[in-house]
């Protein structure tokens, strides 16, 4: 169970920390809206550059306490929950702009996977 944990700690820090450092000028069939970027995606949600630069900041925090959390457990919860959260934030962004589930897809991913590793938390 405890390779579980960590395995799926790896996966959701590393995917913010991809999206945010790698992929965030890239197009994705993911992104919301007709978005080509990151940034756009989020203007086309109606939400402001500040707040752009505010989410991003808040999930690669989160990324990153959930990496050290590998190593100092108390920090998993607290980075987990905002990850969880902040993917609610994002399933409800798609369905404000009426994008296909599909788009959705990687969110409900994080999501899972966020909901799995704080329920394991409580067992590791």
């Amino acid at each position: 169970m405890i390779w579980i944990y960590r395995l799926l700690i790896l996966l959701v820090s590393g995917t913010v920390l991809n999206v945010w450092f790698l992929r965030q000028a890239q197009a994705t069939p993911y992104r919301g809206a007709d978005a080509l970027s990151l940034k756009q995606e989020f203007l086309a949600y109606g939400l402001s550059e500040p707040i752009f630069y505010t989410i991003g900041g808040i999930k690669i925090l989160a990324a990153i306490l959930l990496l050290i959390g590998l190593k100092v457990k108390k920090w998993v919860k607290p980075a987990g929950q905002i990850i969880a959260l902040l993917m609610i934030g994002a399933i409800a962004m798609h369905l404000k702009v009426g994008d296909p589930l599909l788009k959705s897809v990687p969110a409900l991913g994080m999501l899972a996977m966020s909901v799995t590793i704080l329920q394991l938390d409580k067992k590791v």
